[in-house]
Parts: C-alpha cells; structure tokens; sequence
C-alpha cells in the first residue's frame, strides 16, 4: 500500500559550522525498508531555523555525498524548499545524512522536516484518493480546529484528537484530508492516524501564508500525479492525532483542518 510520513530532524546550537544532526524522538532518518522494484521519493523538504545558515541533506545514493541538496536558510522561514514536481528518489534502508549550520545560541534549536512518499510500504494500511476521487465524493466542505498546548523541549509535543474541540463528524462517513492553516509558526504540523498506517503526515508550520496549505495535500497530489490526499472515517475520529513540531520557544497554535465530507 502506498504511504506518506513525515521525517524531522533537530539540533540544539548547531553552531554556524555544518554538522549533523538526529531524528526527533520516534522517527529515523533510515529510509524504511521496501521492495526495490517499488519506487520511493522525497517529495519535499523544509526547516525552521533562528539563525540564517545552511542545510545540507546528502547520501551515497544522491548525486554526491558531498553536498547532496544544499540549501541556504532563511531564519523562521518554514516554507518548502524543493522545486515542485521534481522529487528525489529514495532507496531502501538508505541512512540519509541532515546537517545544519544555524545558529550558536545556547538553547536555541533549529529543526529539519522531510515529506516521504512510498509507491508501497510493507505492512502499512493507508488510504488515499486522488483529486479526480474527491471532485467525484466530495459533498461538503467542513473545517475543525485544535489548539496544540506544544512543549520547550523540542519534538514532537501537543498531540490532542481531531474531535477533542469541535465534534460534528458522523460516524461510517469518510472525510478527506484537503489541508491545513496555523496561526503560530511551527517547524511542522502533523496528523497521525490508523487509516494514515498510523505514520504522521503533514507540512510546514508556516503562518505567513495560508493559502499555500489550505490544499496541501491536494495539490501535491495534483502535482505529483499520485493519490496524496489522505481518508479516515468518521467513526476513528478520536484516533486522528494532531501535534507540532516546536522549537525550545513553545507555543499554543491554532491549527484549522480542511476536510471534505465524501459520499460512499
């Protein structure tokens, strides 16, 4: 089955010289294992840094293990970096290499995000439709929000359900995943769910343009030509988990969900 899952990764004073740094708490930076005849990318990459500097992503299996995907950032910047619709191929059981130079404050942490996209990913269950599906479905369009209480510890923090705030979904009904808005600049907003195969998905914590994440996962969709628009059904709604991945700063940011009611 096809799957989605976001990646990140942070340090704390990197410093203004590249290094490495590791995967928050409960992700990896090893491609997962999969059948090579099967294709996997990186669709897209970002991060959230407090000091303008470099990222470098590298592996044996990109161009070079030198310099990879260079990029230089832009400090509280956390919009996508990558041209669209010219994803990077991954490879199975690959250790991919995230390094940063940012900034040389104690205490400050500067976090890197990864989109993963897997043709088929063994053991995980995930269900996705396209754009052409959803126009053929759709029946509503709804919205819910949640305010995300994040930690100071870096990670991952504030996970709360979908239904915690505003519970109007109806059981045995599927809704789509559209996109998302934030009032708060996060390095990453992420949903994790039994019908995503329990991987979080999601996208840049950006606040300064919402327009760009109200479709997010139908317009990669749209221009990867893949089904990237994630369904779970309303009866799970208390399984759909919303966090953020936050800096030491913390914040409580209001996150507002796009959804689409869809017809059986």
């Amino acid at each position: 089955m096809p799957a989605l899952n976001l990646v990140s990764a942070q340090g704390t004073q990197v410093n203004t010289s590249i290094v490495s740094i590791n995967a928050v708490t409960g992700d990896s930076l090893a491609v997962q294992n999969f059948d090579i005849s099967k294709k996997a990318w990186l669709l897209q990459l970002w991060c959230d840094v407090q000091l303008a500097g470099t990222l470098r992503l590298r592996s044996p299996k990109f161009h070079d293990n030198v310099n990879g995907i260079r990029i230089d950032t832009i400090a509280s910047d956390a919009q996508p970096l990558l041209p669209w619709s010219c994803p990077q191929q991954l490879y199975p059981n690959d250790n991919l290499v995230v390094e940063l130079a940012g900034s040389s404050t104690a205490g400050d942490i500067d976090q890197v995000c990864m989109l993963h996209y897997y043709e088929d990913l063994p053991g995980i269950s995930a269900r996705f439709i396209d754009p052409q599906t959803l126009m053929q479905r759709m029946e509503q369009l709804l919205t819910v929000e949640n305010t995300i209480s994040t930690g100071t510890a870096g990670g991952y923090s504030g996970a709360e359900a979908i239904n915690a705030e505003i519970d109007q979904f109806q059981n045995g009904v599927d809704y789509a995943l559209l996109g998302y808005k934030t009032d708060t600049e996060m390095a990453a907003i992420g949903w994790r769910a039994p019908d995503f195969g329990n991987l979080r998905i999601g996208g840049p914590g950006d606040e300064t343009n919402p327009r760009a994440y109200s479709d997010w996962f139908v317009k990669m969709s749209r221009v990867y030509g893949r089904s990237l628009i994630p369904v779970f059904n309303g009866q799970n709604k208390a399984s759909v988990l919303i966090d953020a991945l936050c800096d030491e700063n913390g914040a409580d940011p209001t996150v507002t969900t796009y959804l689409a009611r869809l017809r059986s």
